[in-house]
């Protein structure tokens, strides 16, 4: 067909782009430490933003796993099978140590502020293959509770080999672990599990005790992993167990993958529902002591939804300031509107808040911060996971029509943005967990008053929601448990802008989010500060 008309005015492409460039929230949140982006961030930067892995990207959503339960002969093998994009994400993913390197012996200064920094930037890419990442970042805490067992598989977890298929753990060059939870009658209410836990004597080499496990569970990702922590109940209560997909011997364990789930999105990673019919596992912790022992695998999942989150919007920032930059509109471009230089300016705020929020964090766990962590990390799981969805559409919508069809990125990132708020706790389970630490923990309450008051006398919105939060604290209870995690949440962001960004930025998110603001939208923001200058910092520079 002959060509009907020059095609002018689009966007090129963002490949190419490093995607630690640009990104003055992550180089102070770094810096806060004296670590800075070196060698192996940069070059983590520019693989995310390097053609290869952005069509892996697009490939692995468009190819999503496949269930095959049986095989030709009709003998059962509940195998999930990948598109290649999968394995090459995987084998990035791993190779640069996203996932439990950190725990390892000799990981260096600041491993899991390091590792943070990784995985939020790799968000870059695609968001469903670092499930499987993050949890098995998150297996090692609480499968210390069982030291035989964490002897045995540490090392292979920690290994920066990724190792497809199932084969028994002792054969493979890594491992990556999951975690199965919830019930269909229960979801977050996991007392109301129903799984139960029978002792096996005769199965205890890998030095711990063995059970054979009965029933369901509701949702199990990345089921084609090597290890699973799950809940099930013995006479002494709901207790926690390490289950292989594949048995010391070479046989299967007894789990059936019943079938995959149809998500929103994260449609690249599979999600199970999956049936013990006598698995075999060994106890970690204590028998009755499940919940404790898993919380500790929580813990650090939720940490991840608060990266990726942080992740996925500066992604989606960076996508919208890199269009703005490149299309024009009424005889300038759109970046220079002053209309859209406002929404990207507080798009940025938005992406500036959630960035130092998940590192000081990660920080944090470096530090053993844990009565910090039992109030800040709910509560910034809570805020930055919703912030996000809002966020990430207002993103879109600066692409117009072009940012709603799948040629772009934003409509993937866009369908992976409530998912964080689901995982690890909805946002009613985390609001409650954090009024339960603000009951039962003085500790946590007086780290978090500490690690607020390095910012007030700074900004008087900031001091006097300082003082509101003491009075919302004074008086807690279940009816204000989104308002108490809400305001926390943001006076964390706060403080850590005032003590790290710049003055404007800081001021700005204090106007907007703090105080009386109210109800508003994107872009509606008031005079007087460097919009342009806020948006800039953040635009990818010109190809």
């Amino acid at each position: 067909m002959p060509p009907t008309h020059q095609v002018t005015n689009q966007v090129p492409p963002l490949i190419g782009h490093n995607a630690t460039s640009a990104d003055p929230a992550l180089l102070a949140g770094l810096g806060a430490v004296g670590v800075g982006i070196d060698g192996s961030l940069t070059e983590l930067g520019a693989a995310a933003g390097s053609a290869e892995l952005q069509q892996a990207a697009r490939l692995a959503n468009e190819y999503p796993p496949r269930l095959r339960t049986h095989d030709g002969t009709g003998h059962r093998i509940d195998e999930v099978e990948y598109h290649p994009a999968w394995h090459t994400l995987m084998t990035a993913a791993v190779g640069a140590g996203l996932h439990a390197a950190p725990w390892a012996p000799g990981a260096g200064a600041h491993p899991h502020l390091r590792r943070a920094a990784g995985f939020y930037l790799w968000n870059f890419t695609e968001a469903g293959h670092l499930c499987p990442i993050s949890m098995t970042y998150a297996v090692i805490p609480a499968l210390r509770h069982a030291p035989a067992l964490a002897a045995r598989y540490e090392p292979s977890l920690q290994a920066r080999s990724y190792d497809f298929g199932l084969r028994p753990p002792a054969d493979k060059a890594g491992l990556l672990a999951g975690m199965s939870m919830t019930e269909k009658q229960g979801g977050s209410d996991v007392q109301a599990n129903t799984t139960t836990a029978v002792p096996d004597s005769g199965a205890d080499d890998a030095g711990a005790a063995g059970y054979r496990l009965t029933g369901h569970k509701w949702f199990t990702s990345a089921p084609m992993n090597d290890l699973f922590l799950s809940l099930a109940r013995t006479p002494a209560g709901l207790s926690c167990f390490l289950l292989p997909r594949v048995l010391p011997d070479g046989s299967r364990n007894a789990i059936a993958l019943q079938r995959l789930k149809d998500k929103l999105g994260n449609r690249s990673n599979a999600s199970a529902e999956i049936e013990y019919d006598g698995a075999f596992g060994w106890l970690v912790g204590d028998e009755g002591r499940g919940v404790p022992t898993i919380i500790e695998m929580v813990t650090m999942t939720r940490l991840d939804c608060v990266l990726g989150s942080a992740g996925q919007l500066r992604a989606a920032v960076t996508h919208a300031a890199h269009h703005a930059a490149h299309r024009s509109a009424f005889g300038r471009p759109l970046i220079d509107q002053p209309a859209m230089t406002a929404v990207l300016a507080d798009l940025a705020v938005e992406s500036w808040a959630a960035t130092l929020t998940g590192l000081r964090l990660a920080q944090a766990v470096d530090a053993g911060e844990r009565d910090l962590l039992r109030l800040a990390l709910p509560v910034s799981k809570f805020w930055v996971c919703k912030r996000a969805v809002p966020a990430i559409a207002e993103a879109l919508e600066c692409l117009g029509g072009n940012g709603y069809v799948e040629e772009s990125v934003l409509p993937r990132l866009f369908r992976e943005s409530p998912l964080n708020g689901l995982w690890e706790g909805s946002g009613n389970v985390t609001a409650l967990d954090a009024l339960r630490a603000v009951g039962r923990s003085p500790a946590a309450v007086a780290a978090l008053r500490d690690e607020l008051a390095g910012a007030a006398g700074v900004n008087p919105l900031f001091d006097a929601d300082l003082r509101r939060l003491e009075s919302a604290l004074a008086d807690p209870a279940p009816a204000t448990a989104r308002r108490i995690a809400s305001l926390t949440a943001k006076l964390l962001a706060g403080s850590l802008l005032i003590k790290l960004a710049p003055a404007a930025v800081a001021d700005l998110y204090c106007a907007t989010r703090l105080g009386d603001a109210g109800d508003r939208v994107f872009g509606d923001l008031p005079a007087g500060y460097p919009l342009a200058e806020i948006a800039s910092a953040v635009t990818p520079a010109p190809r």
